[in-house]
């Protein structure tokens, strides 16, 4: 590889951090920052759904329970029934479409007096009725900003989060068909694993989560990253893993899946309250433009900066394809709440929507490293190895694996070049430092 194919693969969203991916839509009927968002099916069509979050006024009587839907091919937002939470408005909820029904759980409410509650109430709407059900059976623990996700569209999994207090350990699971909740194996009882303000998804089997805030002095973000694997023979059971990389870290950042990867988007790397503010009482927190990939078959990470719009304070992003997911609402620069909508091609952040196997057939790890890379390759291959101007710094021939040690090299991004004896080419970015 050249430097002219570099600058190829750049263009045309292969590797690098430049090229805008994103669609704008029909803004939202108003303003809304801090809301539950999926996708869902009614009728063999999908459709994206806001539920609760905070206004542009950024006070704590600005924070409510509309609700809206909107229609990819009318490309039009509807105002729905509010959501029917007797307490009154309420932010960092969760929404997850689970068997045909949407079930938005948990959030806080905020007084005039600044007081916070955590909510225990788990509110079912039928998108086919476009209409709210009976609630479900209230969680045993009530929570906010917390990881949730579905498993085999049979289970629900609500993992951390804040209670009330304090960030809690409890992993919490609702079974629809009986409508009740089980505790499954909690995550570790330390300020690793338990966050709020992390978000992360279910691929097969594994719960992989990341980012949040600790708990401490004014909340600091995170940088570990979670693994919990779920016994398929009893649900319940999880192991849960993790290490700390600094891909992970972010605030409120979406979470969705392509493939077998999964994928964050936006947030912040600073944590801050429902105005915008950093805990510390600093200043405004900037958004990110930012996208961070892991791939479990490699356990490898990828970011890219500049292909989706800078945005934060996320909770979700609508799936409305295998490679596609809608963002609704949040706080962009200035902290300023939106009504902008954006339709993501997931392909496009990642690189592989059109050369999958070319990106999979070979492995490079650790990413980022601060030593060396091992690159495996079924059979003979060649190796090379390019900066970011698209210099060549490494170049070597191998069968089954290579070393490359990366100790001459100055931080920064570097890009993997793997040519197989069958013809198979790909290349993917890693970060060095130092």
């Amino acid at each position: 590889m050249n430097k002219a194919l570099l600058v190829w693969l750049l263009a045309v969203g292969w590797v690098g951090t430049s090229f805008s991916q994103y669609t704008a839509l029909a803004p939202l009927p108003e303003a809304v920052s801090n809301n539950a968002v999926c996708a869902a099916i009614a009728d063999g069509k999908t459709y994206v759904y806001s539920f609760c979050g905070i206004d542009s006024t950024k006070l704590w009587s600005g924070i409510h329970l509309r609700a809206w839907r909107y229609d990819l091919e009318a490309d039009q937002w509807q105002s729905l029934p509010p959501v029917p939470d007797p307490d009154g408005g309420k932010i960092a909820a969760s929404a997850s479409f689970l068997k045909g029904k949407i079930y938005v759980v948990g959030g806080y409410h905020v007084a005039q007096n600044g007081n916070e509650a955590s909510s225990a109430q788990v509110h079912v709407f039928d998108p086919v009725a476009n209409a709210w059900l009976p609630d479900a059976a209230p969680i045993p623990v009530p929570i906010d900003d917390q990881v949730q996700a579905t498993w085999r569209d049979s289970l629900l999994y609500v993992v951390t989060g804040w209670s009330n207090t304090t960030n809690v350990p409890n992993v919490q699971i609702f079974n629809p068909s009986s409508n009740t909740w089980s505790a499954g194996t909690p995550v570790p009882n330390n300020n690793d694993f338990k966050a709020f303000g992390a978000n992360g998804v279910i691929i097969g089997d594994t719960i992989f989560y990341s980012g949040g805030a600790r708990t401490g002095s004014n909340f600091p973000a995170t940088s570990f990253f979670r693994k919990g694997v779920i016994n398929p023979d009893n649900p319940l059971e999880i192991t849960w893993t993790g290490f700390d990389e600094p891909s992970a870290k972010g605030y409120r950042m979406a979470a969705a899946t392509l493939g077998n990867r999964a994928i964050w988007l936006g947030g912040s790397d600073v944590t801050y309250n429902y105005n915008g503010i950093a805990y510390n009482g600093s200043s405004g927190v900037p958004p990110l433009d930012r996208t961070t990939i892991y791939d479990p078959a490699g356990g490898n990470f990828y970011q890219t900066t500049g292909k989706i719009p800078a945005v934060m304070d996320l909770r979700g992003a609508a799936q409305i394809a295998e490679n596609e997911v809608i963002i609704a609402g949040g706080m962009v620069a200035g902290q300023q709440v939106t009504n902008q909508a954006w339709r993501i091609p997931l392909g496009g952040l990642t690189g592989v929507e059109s050369n999958a196997a070319e990106m999979v057939f070979f492995k490079v790890y650790p990413n980022p490293t601060a030593g060396g890379l091992t690159v495996e390759v079924p059979g003979k291959f060649e190796m090379e190895v390019y900066d970011e101007a698209g210099q060549l710094v490494f170049f070597e021939k191998g069968e089954g694996y290579l070393q490359f040690f990366t100790k001459s090299l100055a931080t920064g991004m570097y890009y993997v070049e793997v040519l197989a004896e069958d013809g198979m080419r790909g290349v993917k970015q890693v970060f060095v430092k130092q």
